[in-house]
């Protein structure tokens, strides 16, 4: 579905004509530029190609320079893909912009970002896991994983075993969100509830089916 590219500003609240507080994220969402068209006969899907965030063209090199100048548009830092159907594709042409007035108060819609990462975490944190008791002769173990293994068969650790490691950092989907309020002069679009990712991060937001 159509979307667009976004950066996240952070979060506050709003109140409500009775009074009631909201929590909303704030979202700059684009301008954003179609650099490109991708056909089902040339590359077997159908989706429009969202440019983000200006850059000097002394920063990138050749093949990234020729891709933007193929299509006559202007050079940009992000960029993005979103799957639409042909008749979306043919009411925007390259170079034609994409604002933050496409969606519309009360719309559902999915974004998507990369969450914070939180480093090498135990299992307690990375998949809540109980912990072992303070008690009954427990010793330096008590934030431990137990046992991780098997008796003589099949002996060995399954694949897939929950164990410490790398916590967040992963790309999220948070999913039916709803648009609180958009100002198209700001390009803000003021969402209900949390979305993934820190301040100033990249995020998508596509509308639902």
């Amino acid at each position: 579905m159509l979307g667009i590219i976004g950066k996240k500003i952070g979060m506050t609240r709003l109140f409500t004509e009775n009074g009631d507080s909201v929590a909303v994220t704030l979202i700059e969402a684009g301008p954003c530029t179609v650099t490109s068209h991708k056909t089902k006969e040339k590359d077997n899907y159908s989706a429009l190609q969202l440019g983000f965030q200006e850059v000097p063209e002394k920063k990138l090199n050749k093949p990234q320079l020729g891709h933007f100048k193929k299509n006559d548009v202007s050079a940009f830092k992000i960029m993005k893909e979103f799957r639409v159907n042909e008749e979306v594709m043919n009411d925007f042409s390259p170079g034609a912009e994409v604002k933050v007035d496409i969606f519309n108060p009360r719309d559902k819609i999915h974004v998507t970002g990369i969450s914070k990462g939180k480093g090498f975490t135990g299992v307690m944190k990375r998949h809540n896991f109980h912990g072992k008791s303070r008690t009954h002769g427990t010793h330096e173990s008590f934030r431990g994983t137990g046992s991780i293994g098997m008796c003589a068969s099949p002996s060995r650790v399954q694949r897939g075993k929950k164990m410490p490691g790398q916590y967040g950092n992963d790309k999220v989907t948070v999913r039916n969100l709803t648009v609180y309020k958009i100002d198209g002069e700001r390009n803000l679009l003021m969402v209900r509830g949390a979305i993934p990712g820190h301040r100033n991060s990249i995020v998508m937001i596509q509308k639902t089916k």
